[in-house]
């Protein structure tokens, strides 16, 4: 029996992704090549690694096996990486920071060029996502976050608060919140709590428009499609825009700024943890919704 890395990799992105088609998109190889190949695993193994079923492929006792063997192998290497790049003592080197989309738009880009100044010899590879990557597996070395309850298995620094209030043109100031049209993030955005807050606020019915994320959320509210809730730092800043709630503590979160243990003496981390601390403070009333009081 010959089995490669290469094999593991493919049978653990076929059971994350639940079929062929997604693995092998993942993996950047053709459909009928990753059918080849598993066909050739199985063969190699003399046993089946998944059951076909109409919903996708269910990893069979060997299959599941192996993706385990596999898991072990990642975290193993992403060890091995971690301990690499925490031993780096110049600030040089790549930095991959995610953080959300209203984040890096609205708050971090004349953040992280101050920073880029003061490092030339750091790259930044920023990844938007909502959703938290797992820094454990390298998907990201810094991660920053709106949460009350960050990662145990991760360290960090809690930098403000974030505070949100509901905005609207000055045309809404005066009006009953819930005879005006609302604009909010959708169910699937933090397990549907904007939608609950609207319902909550008498916009239940009234809800023109939703998104699936929170970025363009202040365009549609400065537009005048209708009111709906803005962090602080950001409808404040908008001159067109009135806040017409006080600060609205069921949508607060913390502002995390989050690492890797094994990363958190490599100096170009330090370098980056200790300049975004440095740079949030000043914005912190801003942040907070304390700026105009």
């Amino acid at each position: 029996m010959s089995v490669e890395w290469d094999d593991f990799r493919l049978v653990q992105a076929i059971a994350e992704r639940g079929g062929l088609a997604r693995a092998a998109a993942h993996l950047g190889i053709n459909h009928s090549t990753a059918f080849r190949r598993l066909a050739g695993i199985e063969a190699a193994v003399e046993a089946p690694l998944f059951e076909r079923h109409r919903a996708g492929y269910a990893p069979t006792a060997a299959g599941a096996a192996m993706i385990d063997a596999a898991s072990r192998m990642e975290a193993n290497v992403a060890g091995f990486t971690r301990e690499l790049a925490g031993q780096s003592r110049e600030p040089a080197g790549e930095i991959r920071i995610t953080a959300p989309a209203g984040l890096v738009a609205h708050m971090l880009m004349p953040i992280l060029g101050r920073f880029t100044a003061r490092y030339p010899r750091i790259r930044l590879d920023i990844i938007v996502a909502e959703e938290a990557l797992n820094l454990s597996r390298r998907d990201a070395d810094v991660a920053m976050r709106a949460s009350d309850r960050p990662p145990p298995t991760l360290i960090g620094r809690r930098l403000a608060t974030i505070n949100w209030a509901i905005y609207g043109r000055r045309v809404f100031a005066g009006r009953p919140l819930a005879e005006c049209p609302w604009v909010i993030p959708g169910d699937v955005v933090a397990g549907a709590r904007f939608a609950r807050f609207a319902d909550a606020r008498g916009g239940a019915g009234r809800v023109v428009l939703s998104l699936n994320t929170v970025l363009g959320l202040r365009e549609a509210v400065e537009v005048g499609i209708g009111v709906g809730p803005l962090p602080c730092w950001d409808g404040d800043a908008l001159p067109g825009l009135v806040r017409l709630s006080g600060i609205e503590p069921d949508l607060a979160a913390g502002l995390w700024l989050l690492t890797h243990p094994d990363l958190r003496h490599a100096a170009r981390i330090r370098a980056f943890m200790d300049f975004m601390a440095e740079e949030i403070t000043t914005l912190r009333s801003a942040i907070e919704g304390t700026a105009l009081s």
